[in-house]
């Protein structure tokens, strides 16, 4: 869980750009991203299968 403590003479808008990386970094944008919608999972096993002949 992404978490940002306000110092009293921090200002708001570094501590929102801290929470958005520390949100970056956990994965929890993409994650979501990601369970938008459902996906079947033949579809995911094809999609992976894509993604390892891209290499």
């Amino acid at each position: 869980m992404a978490e940002v403590v306000i110092n009293g003479n921090q200002s708001f808008e570094k501590a929102l750009r801290k929470f958005s990386l520390q949100c970056k970094r956990e994965g929890i944008i993409k994650n979501f991203r990601e369970r938008r919608y459902y996906i079947k999972p033949s579809q995911k096993r094809r999609e992976k299968v894509k993604k390892k002949g891209k290499r």
